[in-house]
C-alpha cells in the first residue's frame, strides 16, 4: 500500500514538472525514485511521452516508449493517444495514421478518442472514404459515437465537398432523436454557406431556432457573409436586422460589409448610418472601416468629409493603404474633378507614399471619360508600370473615339509584350472595324491576335 501511494505521489510530481516543461527535473525525479525503491509505472511514462510530444519531438517520445519496454512496462492506449494528439497538433497527419496502425499491430484497442482523432486526420488529408471507414469501425467495435464523432464527420464531409452527405447525416441524426449541439448546427451552416447553398443554410438556421437553441453571433455572421457572397443583398439585410433585433453585437467586418452593400444599392444614407452605429457602439474602426466610409462620401461628393477622414486616420495611428488613395482619386474622376485627382496623386507622391497602379488606372480612365484624351495619353506614356486593365481601359476609350487603328496597334503591342488583355477590349476593336465597314481589317486583326497568342 505504501509503495503504491509513493508511486502515485511520484506521478503527481512528474506530471507537475512536465506541465512546467521541466523535463530534466522529471527525468531526475524518476531516477531518484528508483534509487529509493519507488518504481515508475505506465502512468509515469505516459506523462513523459505526452510532454515530449508537446515540447520536444517524436524521437524523444519514442525513446521514452523504448525505455518503458526495457523496464518491462507495456505502452497502453493512453500512451498512443498522446502520440496521436502530438502528431495531430503538429499537422503530421500521415504520421497519425502510422501511429494508429502501429497501435492496432500491438493489439492495443483504440478508444473513441483515438478513432475521432484519426477520422479528423483522414479528412484533413483529403481522404473522406478512409474517414468514413474509421467511423464505421467505431460502430463495428461496439463503441457508441459521441457528439464529437458526429461533429467531426459533419465538418469533414462539408470541407471535402460532400454537403449532400452531411445533410443526410444531419437528417438521420434528427430522425433518430439524437440531441444536437449548437456547434453541430454551426458546422453544417458554415459548410453549406461555403458551398454557396444559401437556401439550405437559411433552412437549417430556422430549424436551429425551432430546436430551442439560440443562434449565436457566429451563426448569423456566417449566413450574412454567404448572402453577400451570393449577391443576395436583401436577404443579407434581413439577417442583419434580425441579428440587431436580438441584441447581437457585430464586429467591424459585419458593419462595413452591410454599409458597402447599402452603398452599392445607392442607399447612401443607410450606409452612413450603419458606419455611424458602428462608431457609437465603441468598435475601434480599422483602415477597412475608414475606406468604406470614404467610398460612401466620395459617391455623394463630400470631399471635405473625406479629407477629415484622412486626418482621423492619421490621428488614430493607422496607415492609409493603396485602396484608400485609389478611392479618393476615383471619386474625384467620377465627379469630373480631374485636377483634384491629379493634385492628390502628386501629393501622395511627394509625401513618399508609393502610388499604386490602381490609382493611375483610375486617373487614366477618368481623364478619357472627361474628354482629356491628350492628357490621358501623356499619362499613359509616363506610367512606368502597366497592367491588363491599363491597356484595356485605353483600348476601350480609343474605340469610343472611333480610333480603331490606334486601338488595334495598342492591343497587338500589349499581346506581343506577353501581357493579357480583357476579352471585352478585343471584341470592342473587332466590332468597331466591322461596324465601320472595314470587315477585312477586322479579319486581319483577328488573325494577328491569334498569331500573337500562339507565339506567346
Amino acid at each position: 500500500m505504501c509503495s503504491r501511494l509513493s508511486t502515485r505521489l511520484l506521478n503527481i510530481c512528474i506530471s507537475t514538472y512536465c506541465k512546467l516543461q521541466r523535463l530534466d527535473k522529471a527525468e531526475s525525479l524518476i531516477i531518484d525514485g528508483i534509487r529509493v525503491g519507488v518504481l515508475p509505472d505506465v502512468v509515469t511514462y505516459n506523462a513523459l511521452v505526452d510532454a515530449y510530444c508537446r515540447f520536444v519531438g517524436f524521437d524523444a517520445a519514442y525513446d521514452v516508449i523504448r525505455r518503458m519496454q526495457v523496464a518491462g512496462i507495456k505502452p497502453n492506449r493512453f500512451t498512443y493517444n498522446s502520440l496521436l494528439a502530438g502528431a495531430s497538433r503538429q499537422c503530421q497527419l500521415s504520421l497519425s495514421l502510422d501511429i494508429f496502425e502501429e497501435m492496432l499491430k500491438l493489439g492495443i484497442s483504440p478508444d473513441l478518442w483515438s478513432y475521432n482523432t484519426v477520422m479528423h486526420c483522414c479528412f484533413r488529408l483529403g481522404k473522406p472514404d478512409e474517414a468514413y471507414g474509421v467511423f464505421r469501425n467505431i460502430i463495428l467495435n461496439n463503441l457508441c459515437p459521441d457528439r464529437t464523432s458526429f461533429n467531426t464527420l459533419l465538418n469533414g464531409l462539408c470541407k471535402t465537398g460532400y454537403t449532400n452527405h452531411a445533410l443526410m447525416l444531419y437528417r438521420n441524426l434528427k430522425r433518430h432523436g439524437c440531441e444536437l449541439e449548437l456547434i453541430t448546427y454551426n458546422i453544417l451552416i458554415n459548410g453549406l454557406c461555403k458551398a454557396g447553398r444559401l437556401k439550405a443554410a437559411r433552412w437549417i438556421l430556422k430549424e436551429l431556432g425551432d430546436s430551442g437553441y439560440i443562434p449565436n453571433a457566429i451563426t448569423y455572421t456566417t449566413v450574412l457573409k454567404c448572402c453577400f457572397m451570393c449577391r443576395r443583398f436583401e436577404e443579407a439585410l434581413e439577417v442583419f436586422w434580425e441579428m440587431k433585433s436580438k441584441g447581437y453585437t457585430f464586429d467591424a467586418f459585419a458593419y462595413c460589409t452591410v454599409a458597402g452593400a447599402f452603398a452599392k444599392k445607392g442607399r447612401l444614407k443607410e450606409a452612413n448610418d450603419c458606419i455611424e452605429a458602428m462608431l457609437k457602439s465603441g468598435i475601434a474602426p480599422d483602415i477597412v472601416s475608414y475606406n468604406t466610409l470614404m467610398n460612401i462620401y466620395c459617391k455623394v461628393g463630400k470631399f471635405e468629409a473625406v479629407y477629415e477622414l484622412l486626418d482621423k486616420i492619421a490621428k488614430a495611428g493607422l496607415e492609409c493603404d493603396n485602396y484608400t488613395h485609389t478611392i479618393l482619386i476615383d471619386g474625384f474622376c467620377k465627379s469630373g474633378n480631374i485636377q483634384g485627382a491629379q493634385r492628390h496623386l502628386q501629393l501622395i507622391s511627394s509625401t513618399g507614399f508609393s502610388t499604386n497602379l490602381a490609382a493611375f488606372n483610375s486617373l487614366l480612365d477618368g481623364m478619357y471619360k472627361a474628354g482629356h484624351a491628350k492628357r490621358a495619353m501623356n499619362l499613359f506614356k509616363l506610367m512606368k508600370v502597366k497592367d491588363e486593365f491599363t491597356y484595356s481601359s485605353l483600348v476601350h476609350n480609343l474605340c469610343k473615339e472611333r480610333k480603331f487603328r490606334s486601338a488595334s496597334k495598342l492591343l497587338l503591342s500589349c499581346l506581343k509584350n506577353g501581357m493579357n488583355i480583357l476579352k471585352s477590349a478585343e471584341r470592342a476593336v473587332i466590332r468597331g472595324f466591322r461596324n465601320s465597314g472595314f470587315r477585312r481589317g477586322a479579319r486581319e486583326l483577328q488573325s494577328k491576335i491569334r498569331m500573337a497568342k500562339f507565339l506567346r
